[in-house]
């Protein structure tokens, strides 16, 4: 246990670096410490009550003004977490994917920075929320993200009044999903960091933007879309340009792409073959999978040369109707089917990412208001979450593995809220000794536990969702 706190201090150090001023050393410790610490909520306040119990007030403070209102930059703090952490993820294979994804925060109030009535994934439904676009690097055995970043809905983008109290940068402006997330691949290509397939669901996979810049940056990618998507089969594409100028592709009426639903469906069945990609916690996690190469269609009549060819990967799981899931991929064409599932596949790490980061290390518990606030709490629970991966510590924190030691409260020390256990007996409210023989027999029953002894347990079956404004 000794080493893992000297690793931590030296940890801390580096990220006190990245936050520059010496003074926010403290604070920048004691936040990291109580997002690490097993406890309900990891807003300020209950962390400051954990972390220093003897000085709550003085600590909430800091930690407050340090997370919401201190000028340091979330990119610098993602920088360092990712320099330390990625050679021990790597340790473990070689960080073979980019995965893009978003994830949304149920919020009660309007006042919050970005929060709208859009979908939320936690909710799996449109409700008030806030949504932020993350890039995280990662192979089949560990992730991390690299880039966080809130998305800022159009009516919040335009109303002054709102950007301006809750402090939205001059220069954040409207930027859809699909442009955030090219935003922060482009970043992440300028500072060095090794190229991955790129992994993102239909969201992002739908727009032919998207995947067209992906490809100017020699990215491969591997991404779903919508049965909706229309292609040209295999062996087949758009007419040759006519005319004396010859720049667009045509089509005829009875020269259509298809759309990929109805490609799937006239496929035979000998196409489409089981395939196993991992272990999961009831067994192997196997589907039945076609892939084919077919020419993309979208607005190819705007261009004078065909689009390459790429994979399409199909899967159809035995006992569904029809297929579930579409995907469209430029991996070479020698790759194999297995291995193009694997990749598709290995997208749920982003998934278990935000399980943990949301569940153990608070990230959806800030309660600030301002950008700056959200962007500073989100950047450290990231790297809380790389911290503790790079130790190969299990998460949640509360599992058998090491963690911060919290201070022992002060004799007498009680949290804000809880019952006084000092005071006198109830018996002795009353003012009449004798009244005690009169109390009915179930009030000198034992007392009983409020929370039930297997609390982790407990808080693992729990998925809470937690309202703020």
């Amino acid at each position: 246990m000794g080493a893992s706190e000297s690793r931590f201090g030296r940890f801390v150090e580096r990220l006190a670096q990245a936050v520059g001023h010496a003074d926010r050393a403290e604070p920048l410790r004691a936040y990291c410490v109580g997002l690490m610490l097993p406890g309900d909520r990891k807003s300020v306040e209950p962390m400051a009550a954990r972390v220093e119990p003897r000085r709550v007030s003085s600590m909430h403070q800091a930690m407050h003004h340090f997370v919401a209102n201190a000028p340091w930059r979330e990119e610098a703090v993602l920088a360092a977490v990712r320099e330390w952490a990625l050679p021990a993820l790597e340790g473990r294979g070689r960080m073979r994917a980019w995965i893009v994804d978003d994830t949304g925060f149920p919020k009660k109030g309007k006042h919050s920075v970005g929060v709208a009535r859009q979908y939320c994934g936690q909710l799996g439904k449109q409700d008030n929320c806030q949504v932020a676009v993350s890039l995280s690097v990662a192979n089949e055995a560990a992730s991390l993200p690299i880039a966080f970043r809130l998305y800022l809905p159009q009516e919040w983008a335009q109303d002054e009044h709102r950007r301006r109290r809750a402090g939205v940068p001059e220069e954040v402006v409207f930027a859809t999903k699909p442009q955030i997330a090219l935003g922060q691949i482009e970043a992440a290509l300028g500072a060095g960091v090794a190229p991955g397939v790129v992994l993102a669901d239909a969201a992002y996979g739908n727009d032919s933007g998207f995947r067209d810049q992906l490809t100017d940056w020699k990215l491969s990618y591997v991404v779903g879309v919508q049965s909706s998507t229309t292609v040209w089969p295999p062996g087949s594409g758009p007419l040759a340009p006519e005319g004396r100028r010859r720049t667009r592709l045509r089509r005829s009426p009875e020269h259509q792409p298809v759309w990929l639903k109805a490609l799937a469906l006239s496929l035979p069945r000998w196409r489409y073959r089981s395939v196993t990609w991992r272990e999961g916690s009831a067994g192997k996690l196997r589907s039945r999978f076609a892939a084919l190469r077919v020419r993309p269609a979208h607005r190819d009549t705007c261009r004078a040369t065909p689009r390459p060819e790429e994979w399409l990967l199909i899967e159809w799981p035995a006992g569904e109707a029809e297929p579930t899931k579409y995907f469209l991929s430029t991996l070479p064409a020698a790759t194999s089917l297995k291995e193009l599932v694997a990749l598709a596949k290995l997208r749920w790490r982003i998934e278990r990412d935000y399980q943990d980061m949301k569940q153990e290390l608070g990230l959806g518990h800030y309660e600030g208001r301002g950008w700056r606030g959200f962007h500073h709490h989100a950047a450290l629970a990231i790297a809380a979450y790389g911290f503790l991966g790079s130790q190969r510590s299990p998460i949640p924190p509360s599992a058998p593995a090491w963690r911060p030691k919290a201070p022992r409260p002060p004799k007498g020390f009680r949290p804000r809220g809880a019952p006084d256990q000092t005071g006198a007996p109830r018996t002795q409210l009353a003012g009449d000794p004798a009244l005690a023989v009169r109390l009915p027999a179930h009030c000198h029953a034992a007392a009983m536990p409020v929370l039930p002894a297997t609390r982790r347990r407990v808080r693992r079956l729990r998925t809470a969702t937690f309202m703020t404004q």
